[in-house]
């Protein structure tokens, strides 16, 4: 019988054989650790958060194997878990001696962000360094950094060298408990789907699967990935690699709950570009990151982007998140004209938004020519344009122009210089080809060039964005979500859209920002929507995005109320706080956030049965607010005062799919 192995599987079963062994051999003698005269202590193998309530333990088998455990508040949360690097010129995978370790030392960092959940944010961490020889006497350090909300670690080699060296394998693992439950989004293979544009980060999630259930796809499952062990979660990222690494998933086999590091697959490169990682030294590898705790210590957590490379040098004073109006996601190809346009302009002032997107083809059915006179008009209304672009060369098929503008630093240079010239703010660009270094490269050399002409950048068709708008902080936003155009294709789509919606805040937005594109109030042509207009406007707030794209049209925003409008034409852009306040992946997401001396509330109902929740608002004081939510009618809203003096857990009752806000 014919085995339907391809190498990726026996890739993981040989090594998860090869931990079991070396786990085996452990538990039969003593843990090698430290020096051979025994001279560290085990003290210096376990590091806590400044809390205590964390602590990563590190170790080395009897085979000299690295490995590593999580614990929180003297609970096992992560089981032994590989660690180790194969490189082309030499094995960091076994064989390994602990030539020493460095003290506890205190991470301290403070910084600004306007694309995030807290515009200020502050990372406290202890961080101690195992420096590691192998059989060769090569040197690689693993560094820990443990925070009271995660733990963080990433590979270094010291030294110099002109030469190149080159990763074949990352070892690294996530061991799970096996009765531990997961929700995971697939990571679809390239040059798969629609013109060969994928992967682009855009499948539903599996929800609460157990672990070990293999990924429907050879290319796995995507960051950011949730677990559930026991009474605590554990959300597993990475940090951007900024051009010395690939992108990393996890791999589609996990066998008995180990989850381990895989790279991009083959096709997932520039054309005569570099897939895996490879670099000169001395290199560190992107962090790994698991934020641990509880839904509501993630969903607060800036991990993300605490543990991203700090803001490049750039101007920011261009740098002006807000909000969209869109035509194509409702309208289509045929909207993109000279008088289409011009409208939506009108449409976002009249709503007090920021910007006006105009998408695919504007070059051919508008023209350089027209499009300036729109930017002066816009410029008029106080509104600024953004232009669409094609990324691509020869990696997919996607027709769309303008194309190959982007692809080498003189045509980038000179195009942004020409729409800068003409009062363009910012450009959307689609279609990437995968998660290889040379494809990450890419979006950073946008990005500086982007900078450089003082043009703000969405990225769709696209990675997750893995703090890299931290380093690049004209980084507005990312696609890298099944979001808004999908439910507008596809029954099914728009089916499962409550639950998808009711998944983001856990997973793919929880430190990114999202171009998921939302709200629907009125008809979306051939499709029936199973959101309420409660559902709808709760995303608003619900979802984090730099600019926020809103799909609906100029016409449908004239069948809502006026304090509906009203609503709409305030909701912040930049939020100086956020706060769990209740919900469970794919059921139910109830998340505050503040701006100025507002708190804004929003939550919606994942499923399709009509829930009453309380929701705690102690933190608001005695405060007094509305609240917008669904009406008996269908896609009717209503209004009403909630008052927190006298109570200050607030009782919901929310539609089946339904949902709400609340202004304080």
């Amino acid at each position: 019988m014919k085995l339907p192995f391809h190498n990726s599987h026996l890739r993981s079963l040989a090594m998860w054989c090869l931990t079991v062994l070396a786990l085996f051999i452990q538990g039969c003698s003593s843990t090698k650790n430290g020096t051979e005269d025994g001279s560290i202590g085990e003290s210096e193998l376990v590091t806590s958060s400044p809390d205590k309530s964390l602590s990563v333990e590190f170790g080395l088998t009897d085979g000299e194997i690295a490995f590593y455990t999580v614990s929180k508040n003297d609970t096992l949360v992560l089981e032994q878990s590989r660690l180790g690097i194969m490189r082309e010129d030499a094995d960091f995978s076994q064989g390994l001696k602990l030539a020493s370790v460095s003290e506890v030392e205190p991470v301290q960092d403070k910084y600004e962000i306007l694309t995030a959940k807290r515009r200020v944010n502050t990372y406290n961490a202890n961080r101690r360094t195992y420096h590691l020889a192998n059989a060769a006497g090569e040197k690689m350090d693993i560094i820990f950094q443990v925070s009271n909300d995660g733990v963080a670690f990433r590979y270094y080699f010291p030294g110099n060298s002109s030469e190149v060296k080159k990763i074949s394998d990352e070892l690294t693992s996530f061991n799970f408990k096996a009765d531990a439950k997961g929700w995971l989004q697939p990571m679809s293979d390239a040059k798969t789907g629609w013109s060969r544009t994928n992967p682009s980060y855009e499948e539903h999630y599996k929800k609460g699967i157990p672990v070990g259930t293999p990924s429907p796809f050879e290319a796995g499952w995507v960051y950011p990935a949730l677990f559930q062990t026991g009474n605590h979660w554990v959300l597993i990222t990475e940090s951007a690699p900024e051009g010395t690494y690939s992108g990393t998933r996890l791999h589609q086999e996990s066998p008995a709950g180990e989850y381990t590091i895989d790279f991009p697959q083959e096709t997932e490169k520039m054309p005569g570009g570099v897939l895996n990682p490879e670099s000169a030294l001395p290199w560190y590898t992107p962090w790994r990151i698991l934020a641990v705790g509880s839904l509501k210590t993630f969903t607060e957590s800036t991990l993300g982007t605490d543990l991203a490379t700090p803001a490049v040098s750039m101007d920011q004073d261009f740098i002006k998140p807000g909000q969209a109006s869109w035509s194509w996601v409702l309208l289509k190809d045929d909207s993109t004209t000279f008088e289409v346009q011009k409208r939506f302009i009108d449409y976002a002032a009249d709503m007090n938004w920021e910007y006006t997107l105009i998408d695919a083809t504007w070059d051919t059915m508008i023209g350089y020519n027209k499009i300036k006179e729109l930017a002066d008009y816009a410029k008029t209304k106080n509104v600024g344009l953004l232009l669409w672009y094609n990324s691509n060369g020869t990696w997919n098929d996607a027709p769309q122009t303008p194309r190959h503008q982007m692809l080498m630093h003189e045509s980038r240079m000179k195009e942004f210089k020409r729409i800068s010239d003409m009062g363009i703010k910012g450009v959307k660009v689609d279609f990437f080809g995968g998660d290889g270094q040379s494809v990450m490269q890419y979006y950073s050399d946008i990005l500086k060039d982007a900078a450089a002409n003082n043009l703000l950048v969405n990225f769709h068709g696209s990675t997750l964005p893995r703090g890299l708008q931290r380093t690049y902080p004209n980084l507005m936003t990312s696609e890298a979500i099944k979001g808004y155009e999908f439910i507008t294709f596809d029954q099914g789509n728009a089916d499962e859209a409550p639950s998808h919606g009711a998944m983001l805040p856990f997973t793919r937005n929880v430190f990114d920002p999202m171009d998921f594109t939302p709200l629907s109030l009125h008809i979306i042509p051939n499709i029936e929507r199973r959101t309420t207009v409660g559902h709808e406007l709760a995303l608003s707030v619900l979802f984090m995005s730099g600019i926020q794209h809103y799909a609906e049209t100029d016409q449908g925003m004239k069948h809502v109320p006026s304090y509906v409008k009203d609503f709409l034409r305030e909701v912040p852009a930049v939020w100086d706080d956020t706060r769990f306040v209740d919900g469970f992946p794919g059921k139910l997401a109830v998340i505050a956030r503040k701006a100025g001396d507002r708190w804004y509330v929003a939550g919606i109902n994942g499923e399709n049965t009509a829930k009453s929740i309380n929701i705690d608002l102690s933190f608001l004081g005695d405060k007094q607010g509305t609240l917008i939510t669904d009406d008996s009618g269908k896609g009717a809203f209503r209004n009403a005062a909630v008052d927190l003096g006298n109570s200050r857990t607030q009782k919901i009752e929310l539609k089946p799919n339904g949902g709400f806000v609340m202004v304080f």
